[in-house]
């Protein structure tokens, strides 16, 4: 009996990433919210989860792990979704088989999501719509380059050919493509809008009616 991962998380694009896996794998798990706006993830009893202080983190009981918690303890996540489709996506319905071509694209494109596309529409987002003291240069050099890394995804979308530029990989949804659909929903924040990407808008509006997906994206509640 797989018993239920538990979710501690927040209501934003790298919160969203994780309930949306969760709901498509139709995974068992609770939710534990931790509201960064009152502080809470940087408070002792976070950090000792995740040393960084930052959400989303799971703990899988079905896995042994150390400390207190008894159970696998994972931040980041990148790590997060690909432990969740190595572990609990057998069938491959949302992934590729160790080794194969379409394993590896798929674990470069999830390395660009978080590693460019995140941070630097995240530095968007601060400067254009946080920061109390608006900064042209700062504000100029995030919203290009964030305009920048769009222009790769759609890039991306337009070599898929084979399968109509439906996907980022192959011929189904990854990680690559889950990581990537709540920061394109943010776009809206800061008044770019998505249709000047044709394939990235198709993309984005067919993953907005997966189920899953509408469902990972109200949590937590």
């Amino acid at each position: 009996m797989t018993l239920p991962i538990k979710l501690y998380t927040f209501g934003t694009p790298n919160g969203h990433k994780i309930s949306i896996f969760l709901e498509v794998l139709k995974l068992a798990y609770t939710v534990e919210k931790v509201d960064i706006t009152k502080g809470e993830s940087k408070k002792d009893w976070f950090v000792k989860l995740n040393p960084n202080g930052r959400i989303p983190v799971i703990v899988d009981p079905n896995v042994k792990g150390e400390g207190d918690n008894g159970g696998l303890v994972l931040s980041q996540t990148g790590a997060i979704l690909q432990y969740l489709a190595d572990t609990y996506d057998k069938e491959h319905k949302y992934s590729y088989p160790f080794g194969s071509i379409e394993y590896y694209k798929t674990l470069e494109y999830l390395i660009f999501q978080v590693s460019e596309n995140g941070p630097i529409q995240g530095q968007a987002n601060h400067f254009v719509v946080f920061a109390k003291e608006k900064v042209p240069y700062g504000i100029n050099r995030y919203l290009t380059d964030t305009k920048r890394i769009y222009d790769v995804y759609e890039d991306i979308l337009s070599r898929n050919k084979n399968n109509g530029s439906k996907y980022l990989v192959g011929d189904r949804y990854t990680i690559a493509d889950f990581a990537l659909y709540s920061w394109t929903g943010g776009l809206k924040l800061l008044d770019i809008n998505i249709s000047q990407w044709p394939l990235l808008s198709k993309w984005y509006q067919a993953l907005s009616e997966v189920p899953g997906v509408q469902e990972g994206s109200k949590v937590p509640a």
